[in-house]
């Protein structure tokens, strides 16, 4: 991890919980977000502030989970290839996750995500 992506120390997210989310702490490192990864990474990246995202030149897939104020998911866009732009004007924040099938405690679907500011 670069010294611009720090580790959360927060719980896994309810039903991603086997999926660590990172935190881009500067301007630079929101720009950026999963950029530069050949590969899904193995944790999913939050963004704040923020209400829109770009896919140029990503080589998978994301999850956008969009969030308000409170850390609530108020949408979810799935799939979101490269070369897109997403926006969502309500949103405070967005959870970028690496848009692949992962196990899920008994379930093999993706989840509802809600993240609890610290």
């Amino acid at each position: 991890m670069s010294p611009t992506i720090t580790a959360l120390p927060a719980a896994g997210p309810p039903g991603l919980d086997d999926v660590p989310i990172c935190d881009a702490t500067t301007r630079r490192a929101r720009l950026r977000g999963l950029l530069g990864h050949r590969d899904p990474p193995p944790f999913a990246l939050r963004l704040a502030p923020c209400r829109s995202i770009h896919t140029f030149g990503m080589r998978f897939p994301l999850d956008l989970h969009w969030l308000d104020a409170g850390g609530r998911t108020i949408r979810v866009d799935r799939d979101v290839g490269p070369g897109r732009l997403r926006a969502c004007r309500s949103a405070r924040a967005v959870v970028e996750v690496p848009s692949v099938e992962r196990p899920v405690r008994g379930r093999s679907s993706r989840s509802r995500l809600s993240w609890r500011p610290s």
